[in-house]
């Protein structure tokens, strides 16, 4: 029974990634960590290394709400710490009053610095705070050239794990009924627009699926499957709940509010 039937083939990559991990902890038996995770990555992880003898797998991001986290893989004699997870908290200071700072500008600002995607974990805005975790390997690189945010000065601040903002998704929950679980049709469903509308934005790249944009309308999605649509937020597919007398889904998803 091949490892690769459970996973999408876009997700065959990470999966001999992980493999990799877990057959280096074993033979060098010493632990190993990863970059920051997202929560599909996160899942794969657990389903190829979580339940074996010998070796353990703990994950980390700076709080119990953080959507990205690192993953250590240690052999079962180690005792992990929480500094084994290597992270540095920012809270990012900026002029408040003249100007406004948003997670796609921290993004974008780290992107256009250099700064891999997955080398960073959380930002955090809550009305005027800004905070992000980081890889501590990063962490000196940031200092040095984050020093804009778009046309704002900003100003990197160190500050504790304790100090992250407590910031817990919540998503609006609906139901539904589709002819299929194509992702064109849930996503036409979920955002209410029209397929005909959806699928030029899929195929433009315009959404994510499990955090990985993808230009496929037909690939079919799967309970717990998360989504993004550029301009219109994020979702989730909550349950799919059987099917109708006129053989449609039912499908229960939610809105990240």
């Amino acid at each position: 029974m091949s490892i690769y039937q459970h996973y999408r083939p876009e997700e065959h990559e990470f999966v001999d990634r992980t493999v990799r991990w877990k057959a280096e902890v074993i033979e060098r038996y010493s632990p190993k960590l990863t970059d920051f995770l997202d929560p599909r990555e996160q899942e794969i992880v657990r389903n190829i290394v979580g339940n074996d003898a010998g070796i353990r797998l703990s994950m980390w991001g700076g709080s119990s709400y953080s959507e990205r986290k690192r993953a250590l893989i240690y052999p079962d004699y180690y005792e992990a710490g929480s500094n084994d997870y290597q992270l540095v908290y920012y809270d990012i200071t900026y002029p408040s009053k003249f100007s406004t700072i948003e997670h796609r500008d921290v993004l974008g600002a780290l992107m256009n610095i250099g700064v891999k995607r997955s080398k960073y974990g959380d930002i955090l805005v809550q009305d005027h705070q800004v905070q992000f975790v980081c890889a501590e390997e990063i962490s000196g690189f940031i200092e040095m050239n984050l020093t804009k945010i778009g046309k704002t000065g900003v100003k990197l601040k160190h500050i504790e794990e304790h100090e992250l903002a407590v910031i817990e998704a919540d998503y609006d929950e609906r139901s539904g009924t589709v002819s299929s679980l194509r992702l064109d049709v849930i996503i036409a469903e979920i955002y209410k627009l029209s397929r005909s509308k959806v699928s030029p934005l899929i195929v433009q790249g315009r959404v994510k699926l499990n955090h990985k944009i993808t230009e496929q309308t037909s690939v079919e999605v799967r309970e717990g499957d998360e989504f993004s649509l550029r301009g219109f937020g994020r979702s989730k597919l909550i349950a799919i709940e059987g099917t109708t007398k006129k053989e449609k889904w039912r499908v229960r998803y939610g809105l990240l509010k």
